[in-house]
């Protein structure tokens, strides 16, 4: 059984591994600390950005010689594979750590197994300790569930985001929806963007609103960093000179030619969504934000393909207009589809609700 000392490190870990949710992806987040034998703290680390080292390194970095004989608390199984870093699980074995305490085994072919490789060398491992804190978070949002879900499912995360009404409308009849939402409503979802590597419209949505689709920080400014744009284009209507098109940010028209097409149950043709989910997991994509529209969005959700839901919600009608979800295959009550409340806070004038869809049978 983990101790106090070791379940309050743990919560320690988690947050720490949050510090890299806007700088890691496709890798996970993961927050390590390490506790000497009086069960003080000696070390703590992260990782921080894809490629830099691994949280067990920087934490073992951090507590020098006095990492031996520690017990290293960590979100994530250490990795057991080379890749731009080495074995975490060596890197541990060398420090002379007697004890390591996972709270969520490591679902990847090619990293697991580190815990074996730690019992093999002597090493005492417990796995197990704060399993569902270390996958949500200890903040919604904040977790490891983004990684996890990929890999467990082999194609990206999906978070839908839509702004709306209070009677769900996403624009008014005449096609304006600039802005339904508050600035600060807006800034939030800057945030949110910054968190994913890859933001997802269709092309009724460039069509309409020709989105520029980037990542921007409170003064306007574009961030270094910025997600791939993927069109959903069936026929490759995307304009030449679109915004998306243009080099702020990497962009990808997914075509029906390149992605494939399915036939719906009106009979026409529409892109073959689980085929570009999972060509985005092998170009190591790992969290979609799914933008809109309504069509795309009401598609993605028949597919089943949306894992979070984050709704602004405006205090105003408009009557008429499109709503946030069209055509996503529910024709009765029977067939609703329910989410669980993450979290719901008022962010400027607005709502912010954030829920998580049950599994649907």
């Amino acid at each position: 059984m983990a101790s106090d000392a070791e379940i309050e490190a743990m919560r320690q870990a988690i947050g720490l591994a949050a510090r890299g949710l806007a700088t890691v992806l496709p890798n996970p987040v993961v927050g390590c600390v390490l506790l000497g034998p009086d069960g003080t703290v000696v070390g703590e680390g992260w990782h921080e950005h894809a490629g830099g080292p691994h949280a067990e390194v920087m934490a073992l970095r951090a507590a020098g010689e006095r990492a031996r004989g520690t017990t290293a608390v960590v979100t994530l199984e250490p990795c057991n594979h080379t890749g731009r870093t080495g074995p975490c699980s060596e890197a541990l074995i060398a420090a002379g750590v007697t004890r390591v305490v996972v709270a969520v085994p490591d679902p990847s072919d090619e990293a697991c197994g580190g815990a074996v490789r730690l019992r093999e060398a002597g090493v005492d491992v417990e796995t197990g300790v704060l399993t569902q804190e270390a996958e949500q978070g200890l903040e919604p949002g904040e977790g490891n569930e983004v990684w996890l879900t990929a890999v467990r499912r082999q194609r990206p995360f999906v978070t839908w985001k839509f702004a709306a009404t209070l009677d769900g409308r996403v624009a008014a009849q005449d096609g304006t929806s600039q802005w339904i939402t508050s600035v600060e409503a807006r800034g939030d979802v800057h945030r949110l963007r910054a968190q994913v590597d890859t933001m997802l419209v269709g092309v009724g949505t460039v069509l309409a609103d020709d989105p520029l689709l980037t990542v921007r920080d409170a003064d306007g400014k574009p961030l270094a960093r910025q997600p791939l744009r993927v069109v959903a284009d069936t026929r490759n209507r995307t304009p030449q000179n679109a915004k998306i098109r243009g080099d702020d940010a990497p962009t990808w028209i997914a075509t029906g030619e390149e992605v494939g097409v399915v036939t719906g149950s009106k009979g026409s043709s529409a892109l073959d969504l689980p085929s570009l989910m999972h060509q985005l997991y092998v170009r190591d994509r790992r969290h979609v934000l799914l933008e809109g529209g309504p069509r795309l969005a009401g598609a993605m959700v028949e597919a089943g393909l949306v894992d979070r839901v984050i709704a602004y919600l405006a205090p105003a009608l408009l009557g008429a207009g499109p709503n946030a979800l069209i055509d996503a295959g529910i024709t009765t009550i029977a067939d609703v589809w329910r989410l669980d409340l993450v979290d719901v806070r008022q962010v400027g004038g607005d709502v912010r609700v954030l829920a998580r869809p049950r599994a649907r049978h």
